[in-house]
């Protein structure tokens, strides 16, 4: 028996989809910033406010690095939950 165009769902090819389409930078940059993270290796003194610490140069990146994704999900987080305020129960700012 022949599928009707109501019978079955359209297959979304998977690259198309918009999360898949937000993944993909984040997974490149952030494996780019992992190799230049990992192959700078020596050690380096770091001034943190009043201390003065030494360690890897990798350790201090990937800190950063980590701090980074932190405040990026947070506000992306923020983002969301302020959209969902809205009165009339819409979530994007288009008309």
């Amino acid at each position: 028996m022949a599928q009707t165009g109501a019978d079955h769902k359209a297959h979304t090819p998977f690259l198309s989809r918009p999360g898949v389409r937000r993944l993909v930078p984040f997974v490149l940059i952030s494996a780019i910033g992992l190799v230049f993270i990992f192959e700078n290796r020596e050690s380096v003194e770091i001034r943190l406010l009043i201390p003065l610490v030494t360690m890897p140069m990798w350790g201090a990146l990937l800190i950063a690095w980590a701090l980074g994704i932190l405040a990026c999900a947070l506000t992306l987080r923020r983002r969301s939950k302020r959209h969902s305020r809205r009165p009339d129960g819409r979530t994007d700012l288009r008309k």
